[in-house]
């Protein structure tokens, strides 16, 4: 193993450790307020299914850059190749849904006097579970022609596949079929990346009227942040900057592989890397600044 391996190797090992650590963190904690406290079940069944997709995505991408850092291709078959990466395109949609879901609920908390925001958030955390059951089922169909077309027949000619990434190879689909769930995945991020962005203004907006409301009032050093609602939100317009930035990157890097079809392994790394970033480090944003909200109440 060269230097630059060795070094990559050590790169994502880290965050691998890291992104675990940190999301078991967030569902342990999530997991017990959940059970113990009945005042604020809806962020908290976010934060917990949040938490627990990351992990997914960790698991897959770790998976599959071991493998091919440390050349263990007997360890992924062909249903390993299909499971591996099925899940992390199912999990990095979740991912998306989820976000805008923790964005919009708590723009619903702090905004309940906008009529909009008060009819998007769900009104009990039965209501949560059902629509992220909803997205699972949404996300796993518009991600299944990977279960057709993802393989790991190595005696492939690599000339031949599309796309490939270690040992797993995608085989060239019909424009039709492609054209169909390229689509489809355009519109879900379209849409929950429309709404993450408005409820994030809206939030950024409410914070800012805040302000300028406590300066008026000159004790902005003592009441900025007793507001426990003002803390959570400013809390997920964080979390929200971090996904957009990830995101955005990272598609970047998707429209150029995907339009030259590249095979550099160096393009390839850098989108596991930003995925895995995001994924890893994301809890330690919601633990650091303590996400959880007291009192799911208007701020005036």
């Amino acid at each position: 193993m060269i230097w630059s391996d060795f070094i990559q190797s050590i790169i994502f090992l880290s965050i691998i450790g890291l992104g675990v650590l940190g999301n078991i963190i967030l569902f342990v904690r999530h997991m017990y307020t959940f059970t113990m406290d009945s005042e604020n079940k809806n962020i908290d069944a976010i934060l917990i299914h949040l938490a627990f997709v990351n992990t997914i995505i960790i698991y897959c991408i770790g998976v599959r850059n071991i493998v091919t850092i440390f050349y263990i291709s007997i360890f992924l078959g062909d249903v390993g190749c299909k499971t591996i990466i099925y899940l992390e395109r199912v999990a990095r949609g979740l991912s998306i849904c989820t976000t805008c879901l923790l964005s919009v609920v708590q723009a619903g908390t702090i905004n309940c006097r906008t009529t909009l925001w008060r009819k998007l958030k769900p009104q009990a955390a039965w209501h949560n579970v059902a629509f992220l059951l909803l997205l699972w089922i949404f996300n796993s169909l518009i991600s299944s022609n990977l279960l057709h077309y993802i393989t790991a027949d190595r005696s492939m000619n690599r000339s031949q596949v599309g796309m490939f990434t270690g040992y797993c190879y995608m085989l060239p689909s019909r424009h039709t079929v492609k054209w169909l769930f390229l689509s489809l995945m355009a519109l879900r991020d379209v849409i929950f990346q429309g709404l993450m962005g408005c409820s994030s203004g809206s939030m950024a907006l409410h914070l800012y009227k805040h302000h300028v409301r406590v300066l008026y009032l000159h004790s902005s050093r003592s009441s900025k942040n007793s507001r426990p609602e003002i803390r959570a939100t400013q809390r997920v317009l964080t979390l929200m900057t971090c996904f957009l930035l990830f995101y955005w990157v990272d598609f970047i890097f998707s429209l150029y592989t995907g339009s030259t079809v590249t095979h550099d392994s160096t393009i390839l790394n850098i989108k596991a890397f930003l995925v895995l970033s995001y994924a890893g480090l994301s809890p330690f944003v919601l633990i650091i600044k303590d996400a959880h909200v007291p009192k799911p109440c208007c701020v005036p």
